[in-house]
């Protein structure tokens, strides 16, 4: 790793993190914490509108952040592969939660159990299980 990469970085935290910027984040906030178990870390609002300035969520070992939506940020979508034990479940707890089903649990030719998952804003979720261990994680 490229020593520029080596700073502080807080925990749960990696070196490129995901920021959504979406219309209804409580909405959002909600799903993930009930269908990912994601935990809340922090909030700020923007004491001018109420608004949320920056949520920050863990999701297993990893933090991502959510704000609402606003001039130039609006209408963005992302997209995210997470790595579960048991894709059913969390398949079925996203749905359960309020998720869109893009595709079932199946097992790829890129040797994942994956399946598509489309959240109350429009992101993806690729909910996946590694089959193999095929050297490239090192």
């Amino acid at each position: 790793m490229n020593k520029i990469f080596d700073t502080y970085r807080p925990e749960g935290f990696r070196t490129v993190n995901g920021y959504l910027f979406v219309e209804n984040p409580e909405e959002l906030i909600d799903f993930l914490k009930n269908a990912f178990y994601a935990e809340e870390i922090n909030r700020s609002i923007n004491p001018e509108n109420g608004d949320i300035a920056n949520v920050i969520l863990k999701v297993g070992d990893s933090c991502l952040m959510i704000s609402q939506a606003r001039e130039q940020f609006l209408n963005m979508r992302a997209a995210f592969y997470l790595f579960v034990d048991n894709v059913e479940e969390m398949h079925n707890r996203a749905i359960e939660f309020g998720g869109i089903v893009e595709f079932d649990p199946s097992d790829m030719p890129y040797e994942d159990r994956q399946s598509g998952i489309i959240d109350p804003s429009g992101n993806y979720w690729w909910i996946s299980k590694r089959l193999v261990n095929n050297g490239y994680d090192k």
